[in-house]
């Protein structure tokens, strides 16, 4: 193909395909590749996987296969994974035409987006093309193993993942865009899509020294060429929402932004040229994310603050709402605003959100899982599986791959309350865990603890994959959502990987391991009691937005844990000190969750609970008994009769109930968080 040089001949087309070929450099390897099996030669691919971070420059690379597929007078079939229907049907028909000639090249791009049809493409798609056929499949997700441990596919596929450029093609593409290659370096590497931005910042300011990011010279710089002018504040507000959320929807931004118009600014939003749509909303480029989120967390570390919060306290809102099968999905945005940097992003993968699944325990099940666990943990830990199965099998979860059903892991959530002496017998990490809390805070009637028990992957054991993914979404399901429990304990066989992660969490690790079958387990635990998730969150907040690499630190017992004589002996002092505030203050109940739930003074807890027992008409007298000799202050409890007008045993009667009311309503609201009715 010929491309003209002189802007005032030949097609708009034509310049911009000579403009591209001027910009392009390196990439030598791929493009021998591709041409060897476009000549036929042998031993070369019939199907060539490239995968690598976005903006790497995968869609590049497939531009240039695709002109020199038509230079050999080839026909090129282009399919973009994000924009055609995800289904076999859809991905059909839009590359229909490759089976029209013998010799097609069929380039797809964006193939993240529809990596649940890898197994299909595989299996059923490819197999049918014809002989001289070619594909180039390119995509950000790692392919499955199968590609290459298939002994039919290892023969016709190329593997190739696709990473930043080597210094000196890097080099040569801020040479193609005249600019002094040393410090965009030092910020971009090699990753090309970095390179061309920071390459557009110097162009528009030449003396620029331009450093690493987050600095914030280049944020600013970078955020100034490609976002630039926006229109008000509540327009910045709205994009920097968008770049901190995984995915961002009208209903979000109405939630992060109350005091603003969602709908116009989610339509500004997605009409911008870096914000893409997909299935979820709309999301940012990752460069300008990035920047955008390291500008506000420098430039208004307490605005940050804020808008997390509101989008964190959004999506548990929602997770609370979602059933059973809805669940995992509604959990990733939430571990997104707290993971995508610091301890969790070295644990999390990110990936294979479509090539997994989670479902609850069948009975049909039970043979498969006790496979698994014999081979990843051995014999003893099958039987301890077996074992809960008969007792909780509620309590079981597993993981399946989305194209076949093939079952491949499994983890527990173990919810013991009152456990049997055989139950803690049986199993060593359930009877290290219950001695643990019974030692450093009982349960209390009506609480109990979780135990994250046998995260059984054998293909990654234990270690980060997106089936670990799912584990982990299903544990923050369980001490996020309702029926928390009042201690977690946490279970690895590595713990010097997880402990990073763990103490993020304010997850501790127990002073003494527990062995099964010759193999030791680490315990990770936390009291929920006296820190409260509530507070855990709003910590992490303020780590977040100011040190987002760093640890969240390891919060004392901050709140009181009461038995429930202790609670109402507290009670019985608290009222009897209603006059007294520096009294008051010191009580135990000012330090539980009751106080810590509600942001407000015990007194003003202890007063919205016996006014609550005036709402009741079966209520009422024990209600003026207790305003009579507590708020109003009578001084004896004989002048308080007197001044009911009650005998003293029938006042002592409404004074008893009404003190046991309140007690019943509190203990409710301190075990459960439920404010009281």
């Amino acid at each position: 193909m010929h491309y003209l040089d002189d802007p005032s001949g030949g097609s708009l087309a034509q310049r911009l395909d000579a403009a591209r070929n001027r910009a392009f450099v390196g990439r030598a390897g791929e493009l021998a590749l591709f041409r060897s099996a476009l000549d036929g030669e042998p031993g070369s691919f019939a199907v060539l996987y490239l995968h690598g971070l976005g903006g790497v420059g995968k869609s590049t690379l497939l531009r240039r296969f695709g002109e020199d597929t038509r230079a050999a007078g080839r026909m090129v079939v282009e399919v973009s994974g994000r924009t055609i229907d995800p289904s076999p049907a859809g991905f059909e028909a839009a590359a229909a035409q490759v089976f029209s000639s013998d010799g097609a090249v069929l380039l797809v791009d964006d193939f993240e987006h529809c990596q649940a049809l890898e197994g299909w493409l595989r299996e059923r798609f490819l197999p049918r093309l014809p002989a001289r056929a070619l594909t180039v499949i390119a995509g950000r997700q790692e392919p499955a193993s199968t590609w290459e441990t298939d002994p039919g596919w290892a023969d016709v596929v190329r593997v190739v993942r696709l990473g930043d450029l080597p210094p000196e093609d890097a080099v040569a593409l801020l040479e193609s865009r005249g600019v002094a290659h040393a410090p965009l370096l030092a910020f971009a590497s090699g990753h090309p899509l970095a390179l061309s931005l920071a390459a557009e910042v110097a162009l528009q300011d030449p003396a620029a020294a331009v450093g690493e990011l987050p600095t914030q010279d280049v944020c600013a710089r970078l955020l100034a060429h490609l976002v630039g002018e926006l229109p008000s504040l509540a327009h910045r507000h709205a994009l920097e929402v968008c770049c901190h959320a995984r995915t961002t929807t009208e209903e979000l931004l109405r939630a992060a932004m109350p005091e603003e118009d969602a709908g116009s600014l989610f339509t500004w939003l997605r009409r911008l040229p870096f914000v893409e749509s997909g299935p979820q909303g709309v999301y940012p480029h990752d460069v300008i994310r990035q920047a955008l989120n390291a500008d506000l967390r420098w430039r208004d570390p307490q605005g940050f603050t804020v808008m997390h919060s509101r989008i964190r306290d959004h999506l548990i809102e929602r997770a609370a709402m979602a059933d059973s099968a809805h669940v995992i999905a509604a959990m990733r945005p939430i571990m997104y605003v707290h993971g995508a940097s610091g301890p969790l992003n070295d644990v999390i993968t990110w990936q294979g959100e479509e090539e997994f699944r989670e479902e609850e325990f069948r009975e049909e099940d039970r043979p498969v899982l006790l496979r698994l666990a014999a081979q990843a943990e051995g014999s003893q830990s099958a039987a301890l599986v077996d074992f809960w199965l008969d007792r909780q099998p509620e309590a079981f979860w597993v993981h399946r791959r989305s194209d076949t059903g093939e079952l491949v892991g499994f983890m527990a959530w173990l919810h013991l309350s009152d456990p049997s002496e055989e139950e803690l017998r049986a199993d060593p990490v359930a009877g290290a865990a219950w001695t643990h809390s019974r030692a450093a805070g009982p349960l209390r009637p009506g609480e109990h603890l979780g135990i994250a028990r046998f995260m059984v992957y054998p293909a990654a054991y234990q270690r980060p994959s997106a089936v670990m993914d799912l584990t982990l979404l299903r544990i923050m399901a369980e001490v996020l959502l309702p029926r928390r429990a009042a201690w977690s304990f946490i279970v690895f066989a590595d713990p010097d990987l997880w402990a990073p992660a763990m103490a993020y969490g304010a997850h501790h690790r127990m002073a003494t391991d527990a062995a099964v079958g010759g193999r030791s387990y680490a315990l990770f635990d936390h009291d929920w009691r006296a820190v409260p998730m509530e507070r855990l969150l709003a910590r992490a907040s303020i780590v977040d937005a100011s040190h987002p690499t760093a640890q969240s630190p390891v919060p004392a017992r901050e709140l009181a844990v009461l038995s429930r004589p202790d609670f109402d002996a507290a009670l019985r002092d608290a009222l009897r000190c209603w006059h007294r505030p520096d009294t008051l203050s010191s009580n135990p109940l000012s330090r539980s969750r009751l106080v810590a739930d509600t942001g407000t003074s015990l007194r003003d807890v202890l007063k919205g609970a016996i006014d609550t027992l005036d709402s009741d008409p079966r209520s009422t007298k024990a209600h003026r008994a207790l305003t009579m000799t507590f708020i109003n202050g009578a001084p004896t409890q004989e002048a308080a009769a007197r001044r009911l007008g009650l005998p003293f045993s029938t006042y002592r009667r409404h004074l008893t109930l009404g003190i046991q009311q309140v007690s019943d309503l509190l203990w409710r609201q301190e075990l459960h968080g439920a404010t009281p009715r």
